[in-house]
């Protein structure tokens, strides 16, 4: 009888302790809300749903395996129509209610501007990772990409037209608040190339109307045409430029998201594809969701699984990627993660594997990658290496 008191005076109290432990742990386990406000609706609504359903789909394969340190993850989604007041105003809504650890999936260079503007980041004391925005001079503390800076890209084309000897450059880009920075990045990135922006070209904000700059650069004859712009019109600007004879090579950022743009057309016009479309280059920041590799596949499993109502593209990829971001922030904080400790978490993310991608941040230093790819649209409508 002896050592089994002496059993149970080490061994229970043990038991008790670790009990207590677990306990504990399973009351502060918690779900966790991921706010996003982005266009649901109007001309971008494909890229918002598409980058939810990215997020969305990773965080239930992470919810199905149990959460991280026993939290589960939800996607909580408000619809701006791409308006920069509506974003604020939606996600100071989305604060006091859902009060989500952490927002990601946001669009528009004017209205992420805005929104720090208005300090609301700052006052909540949370980060904002992953996000979409034709915009140079975007900086602040809070925001977090997973992606490479539009400033890379930029420097991807000017280099790969470098090589092949075209040196003179036009440049089509939005009115905005962010287009006098922009165009003064261009002109330096395409300086140290030895090339220069002979002609430049805007429309305004929030349409298509590209007629003026297409008189332009058919005026001015660039060899190759920059486009920053959104999908609407760039796809005008192409379709509208080789019908009036334009013959420059044209090179637009990935923000454009002229892959939804070209699946489109070629679905009822693939002769235009092959005579128009064909050939245009798109900078793509994310691994190809079509090409063979670790993440492709387990972002293809996912979409099979969950049955997903979005079709595969690279925005779902990226929205994929920033989910793995946010929970491999939150599993770093242990049981107890906070909005505060997001950005600490994120700054002590390094060389982190995501599947063939590698995420990294330092202190300011917040663009996780600076893989930048050119691809093709071929004479089908497929985007191509």
């Amino acid at each position: 009888m002896k050592p089994m008191k002496q059993f149970a005076k080490w061994v229970l109290p043990l038991v008790s302790a670790w009990m207590a432990f677990t306990s504990s742990q399973v009351v502060h386990a918690a779900q966790i809300a991921v706010g996003q406000v982005a266009p649901l609706s109007g001309s971008n609504a494909s890229q918002g749903r598409a980058y939810a359903a990215g997020m969305q789909l990773f965080f239930n394969a992470i919810n199905r395996a149990g959460g991280v340190n026993g939290h589960t993850f939800s996607l909580v989604s408000k619809d701006d129509g791409g308006r920069s007041e509506d974003t604020v105003k939606l996600t100071r809504q989305l604060l006091a209610g859902a009060q989500p650890m952490v927002l990601a999936g946001y669009f528009g260079g004017s209205n992420i501007s805005e929104l720090i503007n208005t300090g609301t980041l700052e006052k909540e004391k949370i980060v904002l990772v992953g996000y979409h925005a034709a915009d140079i001079g975007l900086e602040s503390p809070q925001l977090y990409n997973v992606r490479a800076s539009l400033r890379d890209e930029l420097g991807a084309m000017s280099t790969h037209l470098a090589t092949i000897g075209v040196t003179r450059l036009g440049l089509l880009y939005e009115e905005g608040s962010g287009a006098t920075a922009l165009v003064s990045a261009v002109d330096e990135i395409v300086r140290k190339s030895n090339g220069s922006i002979v002609s430049k070209a805007s429309y305004e904000a929030g349409t298509a109307r590209v007629t003026d700059a297409i008189d332009t650069f058919i005026k001015d004859k660039p060899q190759a045409i920059i486009l920053v712009c959104s999908g609407a019109a760039g796809a005008r600007f192409i379709e509208r430029y080789r019908a009036e004879g334009g013959v420059a090579q044209l090179f637009v950022h990935s923000g454009a998201d002229m892959e939804r743009v070209t699946k489109k057309i070629s679905e009822n016009r693939l002769a235009f594809v092959s005579s128009v479309m064909q050939g245009v280059a798109i900078a793509q920041v994310v691994p190809n969701p079509y090409f063979v590799s670790k993440l492709a596949k387990e972002l293809s499993d996912a979409m099979t699984r969950d049955k997903a109502d979005v079709p595969m593209s690279y925005v779902v990829m990226e929205g994929f990627i920033a989910a793995k971001v946010i929970v491999e922030a939150v599993r770093r904080q242990g049981f107890r993660p906070t909005r505060e400790g997001m950005a600490n978490a994120l700054e002590n993310i390094d060389n982190l594997d995501l599947g063939g991608y590698v995420v990294g941040f330092k202190r300011g230093m917040r663009d996780g990658s600076q893989r930048v790819e050119l691809t093709i649209i071929s004479s089908t409508g497929k985007i191509r290496q």
